[in-house]
């Protein structure tokens, strides 16, 4: 397994600029709350070497499996509120449906 990145998680990751109206409370709220996953992670990874009972372990994945969909339903959310239906005035009603579909086909998996 690989180390967490200096930066973290989202160290690499760029926003698209002018896509959608996610103020920064929102991104903030949506940062802190990675943050607090990407410790859960970094606390994960060190259980098997320090020999944490195998049910720990899984329940703490578990844990984290959690708080990530509250990530994506959060933003998920914030995008139908907004990006969906921006797309959908300017006349992107196409882009919007398949961005919608390939993320629930995603959330099937």
């Amino acid at each position: 397994m690989t180390g967490i990145p200096h930066g973290g998680i989202l160290g690499g990751i760029e926003h698209k600029r002018g896509h959608g109206t996610h103020g920064r409370s929102a991104s903030s709220g949506l940062v802190k709350r990675l943050s607090i996953i990407e410790g859960q992670v970094r606390g994960l990874r060190k259980m098997p070497l320090e020999g944490v009972y195998c049910i720990d372990v899984i329940t703490q994945t578990s844990a984290v499996k959690k708080a990530l969909s509250s990530v994506e339903d959060k933003l998920m959310e914030e995008h139908l509120g907004s990006c969906a239906i921006d797309q959908i005035k300017m006349g992107k009603e196409g882009k919007a449906i398949g961005e919608i579909l390939k993320v629930y086909r995603l959330k099937r998996k």
